[in-house]
């Protein structure tokens, strides 16, 4: 059965290839993001592709916003079946001694904040209907922190967390809830770290075949193709010359 999958962060990376793979799987697409024009050209992508598509424009770390826009979709967009929380970023890589106040707010209110005010609005919604699925991205820094990313890795242990916890709440309906946790993936996430700094950015991907936006919507679809009685908690996805958050093997070619 097609389902309703809603998509944030769906302008950019894992969020856009999400909306593509999903597409391609023959489901239909709510894309959130905070840039309209970039969500009204991938639309009309996948609307010519014979998608069906809402798009709707806001910031995760507005609740309000993000409230007014959940409680008023049309009718036919109101049953959501699949929930991707993929909005988060990084910024910076400065130790924690030396790091900026509002960067930390950013990553704080985005990656946690605003992963439990998606939650909160739609997964009601999943418990009435009892069926539904779950879908946070986390990250492997959620598993150990890495030297100037301590508040980064925090906020994406703090993913895991909510994660486990939504699942025990969850767990005598049929709800279902994953952990996607990438490694390194080649997308725009190292430019916004290092605010547009593209010399620096590609430094983190020198040496190594990274994951890309892609290799984590195939996870995702998969997950959500399961058996209704299979349940992948969670996915831990790494390139294949990573061994975790740090450990890394470059070439020198």
């Amino acid at each position: 059965m097609n389902k309703t999958v809603l998509i944030t962060g769906a302008t950019s990376g894992i969020g856009l290839a999400c909306a593509r793979k999903f597409a391609a799987n023959g489901d239909r697409l709510i894309l959130t993001g905070r840039n309209e024009l970039q969500l009204a050209e991938i639309r009309r992508e996948l609307i010519g592709q014979g998608t069906e598509v809402l798009t709707l424009a806001f910031d995760v770390r507005d609740g309000r916003r993000a409230k007014e826009l959940i409680e008023r979709l049309p009718e036919e967009w109101a049953v959501i079946d699949v929930l991707v929380n993929n909005a988060g970023l990084a910024l910076g890589l400065e130790a924690e001694y030396e790091g900026n106040f509002e960067e930390w707010e950013t990553m704080i209110d985005t990656n946690i904040k605003g992963l439990l005010t998606m939650m909160r609005l739609v997964v009601p919604g999943m418990v009435a209907r009892n069926r539904g699925h779950v879908i946070n991205i986390g990250s492997v820094a959620g598993d150990a922190a890495y030297a100037g990313g301590g508040v980064y890795c925090a906020t994406k242990a703090a993913v895991k967390t909510l994660t486990d916890g939504l699942r025990i709440d969850v767990s005598g309906t049929a709800v279902r809830v994953t952990n996607l946790k990438p490694g390194l993936v080649e997308t725009n996430f190292s430019n916004t770290r290092f605010h547009g700094d593209t010399a620096r950015a590609a430094k983190v991907y020198e040496g190594i075949k990274p994951l890309t936006g892609d290799d984590i919507a195939d996870v995702a679809v998969f997950v959500t193709n399961a058996p209704d009685h299979v349940q992948i908690a969670e996915v831990l996805i790494l390139a294949t010359h990573q061994a975790s958050g740090s450990v890394i093997a470059r070439s020198n070619g």
